[in-house]
């Protein structure tokens, strides 16, 4: 059998008095009747990543809500994660090809874990390119099956796009962060749109005094009683941490005393991180103002949440972003963000609400020293971040998305949408919305759409029929 992951207990009723009521009223009464549905997903690595850190919370959740979710990770040498760091990177854009050794590893390490998973379920869910072939080798049995790629595929390496195509034939439906994620010539009729979300209980997100997180820097060498920024991503090239450094190294000029930290996690699946992160080492050594941890450095979830909490400013200087999740746990700890206009950074902070976007080394500059010399709009953007993050981009939210999917999956409709779903989302982003939360809206032939934001209403004023379309009930 697959390895399957250890998870703790969760229960829904904690997050009463932090998640708003209606939202997890309507979550509650969605689940009613999933009682004793089986799901698993299934992923690559059980730390050191977003996908992970979701399913170590979201799993326990659904099985306090009724459901039976477990949740497994795949198998492979070194030689097979290097081909998915590989097809990872191409499916984001990059243009080398997969060597032939590559790609008989992928294959043949998907043959044993699709060997490997024997037990049935009602609905699987296949987290990034790691595990896709699975389906397709061993059959989909009497399961639905759901791929849920985080990245931004929009834009992917032919050849590479060409191999893991031909292995979705035997999905019922894909999940993408955004609309535009998708790659071209999409093979799955049914696609869907789930931005994640933070756990605001995890110990990297949940309430920490301001005195315990100043003696927690301070116990690992970083001076709370100076300025200080931080990125928070993995070592990865996209994440362009040496681009951050750059703009750090600008803003250092007006303000002296600054610091830069980045922090980052090693994955089992990323062994590029290693190769990064000696890079980010060689050009910091000089530099006692520029701090570099990981996780296997003694800086774990706790040390982040200080790290979110303390700094003036938090960077996420992203090229490319499948999200980018690290934005909303700045916004939900009230620290503004300047970020790349990436991915699902620009979802996050619509409408101007918890950080600002920038293009450039230079720009990422500008907005560091503003902010920095301006305290009260520092705290501004925090404020309104927060705000936004909990209405959004909070764990009960993403999982009213996938109970409803669930729902759809299990009840034999795979492409048709319920009136309920169609009431509860945002047509332009994906997101659901409780059903008493105040909300822009906007009429199109009679019905009353409601939105997230205001970015996602003139999204839609401006071509309506695009949406409508794939919010129809039939």
């Amino acid at each position: 059998m697959l390895e399957k992951v250890d998870f703790g207990s969760r229960r829904i009723d904690a997050y009463r008095g932090v998640a708003p009521a209606e939202l997890l009223d309507q979550l509650t009464a969605a689940s009613a009747d999933l009682r004793g549905v089986r799901v698993l997903h299934v992923n690559a690595t059980p730390y050191g990543g977003g996908v992970s850190e979701l399913l170590r919370s979201t799993v326990p959740l659904l099985n306090d809500l009724g459901l039976v979710a477990e949740w497994k990770i795949i198998r492979g040498d070194d030689t097979f994660f290097d081909a998915t760091k590989a097809i990872h990177n191409a499916l984001q854009g990059d243009p080398a090809a997969l060597t032939q050794e590559q790609r008989t590893a992928y294959l043949d390490a998907s043959e044993q874990n699709a060997r490997l998973l024997t037990e049935e379920y009602d609905v699987v869910f296949v987290h990034d390119p790691q595990p896709v072939p699975i389906p397709s080798i061993r059959g989909r049995g009497e399961s639905r099956w759901v791929w849920r790629c985080h990245i931004d595929t929009s834009q992917p390496n032919s050849d590479v796009w060409g191999l893991v195509r031909g292995l979705l034939g035997e999905y019922d439906a894909a999940v993408f962060t955004m609309e535009q994620f998708a790659p071209p010539d999409f093979p799955i009729s049914r696609v869907e749109l789930i931005p994640p979300a933070i756990d605001p209980l995890s110990p990297k997100n949940l309430e920490l005094p301001e005195g315990m997180a100043r003696q927690i820097l301070d116990w690992i060498g970083v001076p709370a009683d100076q300025p200080l920024v931080t990125q928070v991503a993995r070592f990865d090239p996209w994440k362009d941490p040496l681009g951050v450094i750059e703009a750090y190294r600008l803003a250092r000029e007006q303000v002296p005393d600054l610091q830069l930290a980045l922090v980052g996690s090693m994955a089992l699946d990323d062994p590029e991180g290693w190769e990064v992160y000696r890079r980010i080492e060689t050009v910091a050594d000089a530099d006692p103002q520029i701090h570099v941890f990981t996780n296997l450095t003694g800086v774990g979830n706790i040390e982040v949440n200080a790290f979110q909490r303390l700094s003036e400013v938090v960077i996420q200087k992203s090229i490319r972003e499948g999200f980018g999740l690290v934005v909303s746990e700045a916004m939900w700890k009230g620290t503004p963000v300047v970020a790349g206009r990436a991915g699902g950074t620009p979802l996050q902070v619509a409408d101007g609400v918890g950080g600002v976007l920038v293009d450039d080394v230079e720009g990422c500059a500008a907005a560091m020293i503003k902010l920095l010399n301006d305290e009260g709009r520092r705290r501004s953007l925090g404020d309104a971040g927060r705000a936004r993050v909990r209405e959004h981009f909070l764990l009960p939210r993403l999982l009213l998305n996938e109970v409803m999917l669930i729902r759809d999956l299990v009840e034999a409709r795979p492409i048709s949408r319920s009136q309920e779903w169609f009431e509860s989302r945002d047509p332009v982003c994906g997101m659901a919305i409780a059903a008493r939360a105040a909300a822009p809206t906007a009429q199109h032939r009679e019905r009353t759409y409601r939105f997230c934001s205001e970015t996602c209403r003139e999204r839609f004023r401006r071509d309506p029929a695009r949406y409508v379309a794939q919010f129809e009930v039939s």
